[in-house]
């Protein structure tokens, strides 16, 4: 008697731990079942993958939703519905909200808002503060946390641990790996004159490269000093890659999009304060120490460090202007286009997606296409060349800095335990992102 499957992907090339090849996948109560011919197997539903390649599903590890507090810029709603129109089916998501996400009541309201209401599965960090040490520990344990988020610099509210002192206190504080935000505070105060330039070109001036080093050697060594497992984000410098390259035994590297595609000066007169960020897009020499670390394997994960401002407020001239820019939708066509253009594998791209970040932040049953797992698949097509355009962008900002660029590479499907999401640029049904589980989380295996 042939196997009945709830849904069976099938005609696609998959790419999993076995290579590349092609298989049809199975699911059953939201878990994958089967991988192999399934071509005569019962299935509530079929999706025909054929000329497809089908991908664990993406993984998007630093998105900024913007609720509560700042629901005019984006908020949980629509941020996800940008991610899975982009073929990203899980995100985590960032403290600095208002409220900041500092108190196990905040971390709270965060998932009771997501459920069912984000169209993505979610993980929300806790962030440090100076004030809520003492309470790190037992937020980092809650279901549905990501794990605690350190602003070394340019923090927003109550969101900064400055100083070494505070950073020992965080490091010392709990057992899941800490992510990092790198910049030293004190540099940047001492250089913010720069800024009153006026021109946004002079941002990478302000943010210098010495200021991320210095941050990322300071906590490297606190790391170090306490065997704490952590994880610098958005590397923005050659030198900062190769320094990490000789620390990872402790800590876990992500890079951009942004960062791999554009650079200064050019996208500064180009763009102007859309391509205000922090840390900043640098110089081609950086840009190109970036993809020596992608290939050379220091790069743990790529996150799109989504952070949406209207276009009213990046119009405000620098630097009264705020940064940051969206990513969570163009996250996945922009290294598709760029495995098109030989930079790295498709391979490279899903450990980068998905893999990577399932094996540095335990999440459990995500980031592989193997039986158990959560049926979370993402669907491309390599050889679809497409322009980003405003009207495919669902982000409430309205605007990305790719805007007009052509991309060899697209999203067609994004799958959710055995749920599709979004088809052919179609999201369809109500919203079923819930609380992403994690193996150092206990409750994660109720």
């Amino acid at each position: 008697m042939a196997q009945t499957f709830d849904l069976v992907v099938s005609g696609g090339t998959v790419v999993n731990q076995n290579g590349r090849g092609l298989a049809d996948v199975g699911v059953i109560a939201g878990r994958i079942a089967a991988i192999g011919d399934l071509s005569r197997a019962d299935a509530g539903r079929r999706v025909d993958a054929t000329g497809l390649h089908v991908l664990p599903g993406v993984i998007d590890t630093q998105v900024h939703f913007r609720e509560p507090g700042l629901e005019h810029k984006e908020d949980l709603a629509s941020g996800s519905l940008a991610a899975v129109m982009g073929g990203v089916t899980a995100v985590f998501e960032m403290p600095n909200t208002k409220p900041s996400t500092t108190t196990p009541d905040d971390l709270d309201d965060k998932l009771r808002r997501a459920h069912h209401r984000m169209f993505c599965d979610h993980a929300f960090y806790a962030g440090a503060t100076e004030d809520n040490m003492g309470a790190l520990a037992a937020m980092e344990a809650m279901p549905g946390c990501a794990g605690i988020k350190v602003f070394m610099g340019a923090s927003t509210g109550s969101l900064l641990v400055a100083e070494d002192a505070g950073l020992e206190k965080v490091l010392t504080t709990g057992r899941r790996r800490i992510a990092i935000h790198a910049e030293d505070e004190a540099r940047l105060k001492e250089r913010r004159a720069i800024a009153d330039s006026g021109d946004v070109a002079d941002h990478c001036n302000w943010r210098d490269p010495v200021s991320a080093m210095m941050a990322t050697k300071r906590a490297v060594a606190i790391a170090r000093r306490h065997g704490r497992r952590i994880h610098i984000l958005h590397v923005t410098t050659a030198e900062e890659m190769e320094f990490l390259g000789q620390h990872k035994d402790l800590v876990t590297v992500e890079t951009t999009p942004q960062h791999l595609t554009l650079a200064a000066p050019e996208a500064y007169r180009r763009l102007g304060t859309y391509a205000q960020m922090n840390p900043p897009i640098r110089e081609e020499h950086h840009r190109a120490g970036l993809w020596d670390a992608v290939r050379a394997g220091i790069v743990d994960v790529i996150g799109s460090d989504h952070a949406p401002h209207t276009a009213e407020e990046k119009a405000k001239p620098y630097p009264a202007s705020p940064s940051g820019m969206p990513g969570v939708q163009t996250l996945l066509p922009l290294l598709l286009d760029h495995a098109a253009k030989g930079a790295l594998t498709l391979e490279r791209v899903v450990d980068l997606t998905s893999a990577g970040a399932q094996r540095i932040f335990g999440l459990a049953g995500k980031g592989r296409i193997a039986v158990g797992y959560d049926a979370d698949l993402t669907l491309v097509d390599l050889a679809a060349t497409r322009v980003i355009t405003a009207d495919w962008l669902a982000s409430r900002c309205g605007w990305s800095p790719f805007e007009g660029d052509t991309v060899t590479g697209w999203p067609m499907a994004t799958i959710i335990r055995g749920h599709v999401v979004m088809q052919d640029g179609e999201v369809a049904g109500p919203a079923i992102g819930e609380a992403l589980r994690f193996s150092e989380v206990p409750s994660a295996f109720v």
